[in-house]
């Protein structure tokens, strides 16, 4: 299934979603390009949260001026060689169109050059020589050089402005023009997510969209995903289908987190990502272990990638056997780097998808839910806790529930069951009895209810009776 937020990733300026005033700063800075009045800030900043159109604005700007995009993003390696290499060299030299004709750029050659989540470069090579992520080093160095020298626009996008100007990226302030993007209105969003709906041929209610709209705190990326996991399977969603999303995470979508193991190769962005997210780390190794195969399609790096998952399983395990969670962030940092460190090769967009043992414990909530109402009301009655009822009691309650009529009518009144916990105790195969327990224990009169149930009882036994002499009298194998 296609990725909805690259299926509807907007082509030009006009379809970005909210942010107006940030739109008019990135034309006008374009223009001055087009015209040939190089703007005295050669490059722009785009800041604000995840989520919330920057990258898409950057592409969709390269879109409407025909510029090409030259796009360095946190999967690639964006040291200091590799910038110098791509970058500085784009950025100083012309340009050719689709057809490998030169245009130069008084004519309207330009090369946008991106260069995404600016604000995890590191500062020089000294700073990475102790130890960690050695693929950015040297490169907020670089990007300064380049933008003293380019003939082409730069744009970087960042999400803490404060880490791309600390140290040594401080000229950058007086180089570079900031362009602030806020959170998209909810309004807005609605609109989008009715949009889509149409073209996806799904009749979606009101509220469910307002509601997703304004969980979202204004990040498109997390509303459109919210909006995927839904819709998966439906041509029809209300406000009922939010159980899905009970998992999911508010503040930063936990599909944000999965492209940050699986793209970054910055250790210390992952930790300050999954930081963000309101997902026991427990379960994080859950859509890790699920998605992993669907991303790392290199054999190699799927092995080392299930190596560090196991790994954080085990000291997971350890952690809640002995009750020491001084162990948990050795089990994270294993879990997120060891994961985002396997790889050897660079992957494009994938659709990620939740682990399966969550969607099987949100298909069965309403058969836990009735088990736990049918326990309680077994403990109440014989005075046991909950966990003896429901390990010792429940079992054999449900045999003579299912098996004897009187005992499950006298419970049904004793216990005042209702008409759904009689099925779940009754299970699929002998759901045909409950019509009989409904009549008969409505009854007043207990010996009329021993005199039904014994007729009925001895029916069963006669269906049972004649079911196995047809099952002898069926020939086997051996009698050949």
């Amino acid at each position: 299934m296609e990725d909805w937020t690259e299926k509807y990733r907007p082509g030009n300026l006009d379809e970005i979603c909210g942010n107006e005033r940030a739109i008019t700063t990135l034309r006008n800075w374009a223009y001055k390009w087009k015209e040939g009045n190089v703007p005295k800030n050669r490059a722009l900043v785009i800041v604000g949260k995840p989520g919330i159109g920057k990258t898409t604005s950057a592409l969709a700007l390269a879109n409407d001026f025909g510029w090409m995009a030259v796009e360095l993003n946190a999967s690639d390696a964006r040291n200091a060689a590799m910038i110098k290499r791509v970058a500085t060299l784009g950025a100083v030299n012309e340009t050719f169109d689709d057809y490998g004709r030169f245009i130069p750029s008084n004519r309207g050659g330009r090369k946008l050059i991106i260069l995404d989540e600016a604000d995890n470069l590191y500062e020089n090579i000294e700073k990475t020589e102790k130890g960690g992520d050695f693929s950015d080093k040297g490169g907020k160095k670089a990007i300064v050089e380049t933008i003293k020298i380019t003939n082409q626009p730069i744009i970087l996008i960042v999400n803490n402005y404060y880490n791309l100007i600390k140290g040594k990226g401080e000229i950058l302030k007086q180089i570079c023009t900031v362009v602030q993007y806020y959170e998209v209105n909810s309004n807005q969003i609605i609109e989008l997510l009715k949009r889509i709906c149409i073209e996806e041929n799904i009749s979606a209610d009101i509220k469910l969209l307002r509601t997703i709209a304004d969980r979202c705190k204004g990040d498109i990326r997390s509303a459109i995903n919210d909006l995927q996991s839904i819709c998966l399977n439906r041509k029809h969603v209300d406000i009922q289908s939010l159980d899905v999303l009970g998992y999911r995470d508010r503040e930063k979508i936990i599909f944000d987190a999965l492209r940050d193991v699986f793209k970054g190769r910055n250790i210390q962005s992952i930790k300050d990502s999954i930081y963000n997210i309101d997902v026991p780390p427990e379960t994080f190794l859950l859509w890790l272990t699920e998605n992993l195969p669907r991303e790392y399609m290199d054999i190699i790096d799927m092995i080392k990638g299930y190596e560090a998952v196991s790994k954080a399983d085990l000291f997971f395990g350890r952690v809640f056997k002995r009750q020491y969670y001084g162990l948990w962030s050795y089990a994270c940092d294993i879990m997120n780097g060891g994961v985002s460190t396997a790889k050897n090769h660079n992957y494009g967009n994938v659709k990620y998808y939740p682990p399966i043992w969550i969607k099987e414990m949100m298909k069965s909530k309403t058969a836990r839910g009735l088990r736990d109402s049918v326990v309680k009301k077994i403990g109440g009655l014989c005075h046991n806790s909950t966990n003896k009822s429901k390990e010792f009691l429940l079992p054999h309650f449900k045999y003579l529930f299912r098996n004897n009529t009187l005992f499950a009518c006298k419970m049904k009144n004793k216990l005042d069951l209702s008409e759904s916990e009689i099925k779940y105790l009754l299970g699929e195969k002998h759901i045909h009895k409950i019509k009989d327990i409904l009549q008969l224990s409505e009854k007043t009169d207990e010996k009329q209810i021993e005199i039904k149930t014994s007729d009925s009882n001895n029916e069963e036994k006669e269906e049972d009776k004649k079911e196995g002499e047809q099952e002898i009298k069926q020939p086997s194998i051996f009698d050949f």
